[in-house]
C-alpha cells in the first residue's frame, strides 16, 4: 500500500481533518503499543484507510476513541485518536508489507544493506516486523498469509512481463492483497454483508494504487534501469490513465453498495482525495477521457505536476518507508512531457540530490520527527530521498480560496459536489 491518498486540510475542513489525524495518530499508537517504538517507522497514510473503514461500517458506541498523551509530532499536544480492531489491523497489514519491503532492498543490495553486516542486521528487523504483523492479524481475525503470497508472487510475475503482457497481470498480487484488508473491516465491524464490495473496492484500490506508483516513477526508474511495469509491457500513459479512471469509477460503484453507519471521511478519502490522486500524478485538472464521455486517448488537460516519487517496483504491492512523510512540494511542468511520452515535449525533472542509504535515512527520520519538522515545517528534507517535502500539516495542493464548496461532504450524507452517488 503507498501513501497517495494525501488530503488537504482546507478541504476536508476543520471536522473531516481531526477525524483523520485521530486515524493517523491511532495507527502510529497501535504499532507502538504491540510492537515497540520502531515499528512506528512503518506507519503510512494509506493504511489508516483500513481504520477509516472499520469505524465508518461499525455501530457507533464508546471504546473507539481515547485521549492520547503529548507528542512531539502535535507539537506536544493531547489529541483524540482512533483505537481497536481496526487500528491494529491497519498496523497488522503495515508491518507485514514493511517486513516484505525491507527484505526486497537487502535482496536488490540497495545502498548499504549491501554491506554484509547492514544486511544481516535488516534480515533480521523485517523477520521480526513480519511476525509481529502476523500475531496482531491473528488477534483480529486476519489471515496476514496472504499478503506474504502476494509479494512472493510478485517477482515470478514481473520476471515473465513482457511487451504486450497485460499491465492487469503484474497489478494481480497488490489487488488481491489489498482486497483481503478492505473485505476484513467489514468483519471487524459486524457487516459481513460489505465484504464483498469492499474487497472490489480493495482490489481496485490496489490497482489504483500500483498504477500511479508506475507512474510517478517512470521517468526516475529510467534513469536507474529499475524495472517498471509501464515500460516493462510497452503500456502508453493514455491507457495508464483510462485504466486508473477506471478503477476510480468502479471503488465508487463499490462503495455504493456497502451500508456506512458514518460515510464521511470514507467518502472524502475514496471518492474525493483519491481522484485527485490520479489527477495529481497524471498532472492533468480531470480525467484522461474525451468530452463524449468515451475512453480513449483524449486531450490531458495540463497543470503543474508532482515530479514522481522514487521507489522499488520490484515489489510494487509494498509500502514505501517515505509515505508517512508526506508527499514533494508542488513544481512546475507536467512530468509525463518526454522521455518517450507520446505527448512530445520535453521533460521537466529538477536535480536529484542523491539519496540516504536506509539506517541513514532511519537516523534522518528520527531527527525529523523529534524536531516535529514532518508535522509542522514549511520545508524539510526527505530523510531517504533527500527532495524536499511539506509538513504534513502544511500540505495544500487546492485553491484555498473555493474550499468551501468541498464542506458538503461534512454535513450530509449525499454529496452534491461530485457524481459518485455516494
Amino acid at each position: 500500500m503507498f501513501g497517495i491518498v494525501r488530503p488537504c486540510s482546507h478541504r476536508l475542513g476543520e471536522g473531516l481533518k481531526t477525524q483523520w489525524m485521530a486515524h493517523l495518530c491511532g495507527l502510529c499508537l497501535a504499532l507502538r503499543g504491540d510492537h515497540g517504538q520502531f515499528a512506528r517507522v512503518v506507519t503510512n497514510y494509506d493504511g489508516l484507510l483500513i481504520s477509516v473503514l472499520t469505524e465508518a461500517q461499525a455501530e457507533r458506541a464508546t471504546g473507539w476513541r481515547r485521549t492520547a498523551g503529548p507528542c512531539p509530532l502535535r507539537g506536544m499536544r493531547t489529541a483524540s485518536v482512533a483505537q481497536g480492531e481496526g487500528a491494529r489491523l491497519a498496523a497488522a497489514v503495515s508491518l507485514v508489507l514493511a517486513s516484505a519491503k525491507v527484505s526486497d532492498h537487502v535482496a536488490d543490495g540497495d545502498g548499504l544493506l549491501a554491506r554484509r553486516p547492514v544486511a544481516l542486521a535488516a534480515r533480521r528487523v523485517a523477520a521480526s516486523w513480519g511476525r509481529a504483523g502476523a500475531r496482531t492479524g491473528s488477534d483480529v481475525g486476519f489471515d496476514t498469509a496472504v499478503l506474504v503470497d502476494a509479494v512472493d508472487r510478485q517477482p515470478g510475475i514481473e520476471a515473465l512481463a513482457g511487451p504486450g503482457t497485460s499491465l492487469l497481470t503484474v497489478t494481480e498480487p497488490t489487488e488481491t492483497a489489498t482486497a483481503a484488508a478492505f473485505a476484513h473491516t467489514a468483519v471487524l465491524a459486524g457487516r459481513p454483508g460489505n465484504a464483498a464490495p469492499l474487497a472490489e473496492a480493495g482490489r481496485l484500490f490496489g490497482r489504483l494504487a500500483h498504477l500511479l506508483d508506475a507512474v510517478e516513477d517512470r521517468e526516475t526508474d529510467a534513469v536507474s534501469g529499475a524495472w517498471n511495469p509501464l515500460t516493462a509491457t510497452g503500456t502508453p500513459l493514455t491507457e495508464a490513465r483510462r485504466l486508473a479512471d477506471d478503477a476510480l469509477h468502479g471503488i465508487r460503484l463499490a462503495l455504493r453498495e456497502a451500508e456506512f453507519t458514518d460515510s464521511r471521511l470514507a467518502h472524502v478519502l475514496l471518492a474525493h482525495e483519491l481522484g485527485r490522486s490520479v489527477d495529481r500524478a497524471f498532472g492533468t485538472s480531470g480525467c484522461g477521457h474525451p468530452a463524449d464521455g468515451s475512453h480513449g486517448s483524449g486531450d490531458l488537460h495540463s497543470v503543474p505536476g508532482t515530479p514522481g516519487v522514487p521507489g522499488s517496483l520490484g515489489s510494487a504491492v509494498l509500502l514505501g518507508p517515505e509515505s508517512v512523510f508526506g508527499p514533494p512540494p508542488q513544481h512546475g511542468g507536467n512530468p509525463y512531457v518526454g522521455g518517450g511520452n507520446p505527448f512530445g515535449g520535453p521533460s521537466v525533472q529538477p536535480p536529484n540530490p542523491g539519496g540516504r542509504g536506509f539506517w541513514a535515512g532511519c537516523a534522518a527520520a528520527v531527527g525529523l520527527c523529534c524536531t516535529c519538522k514532518v508535522c509542522c515545517a514549511d520545508e524539510f528534507e526527505g530523510p531517504w530521498s533527500r527532495k524536499k517535502r511539506e509538513g504534513c500539516l502544511n500540505d495544500c495542493d487546492c485553491d484555498c480560496g473555493c474550499c468551501e464548496a468541498c464542506q458538503c461532504c461534512e454535513c450530509c450524507e449525499c454529496c452534491s459536489c461530485c457524481d459518485c452517488g455516494l
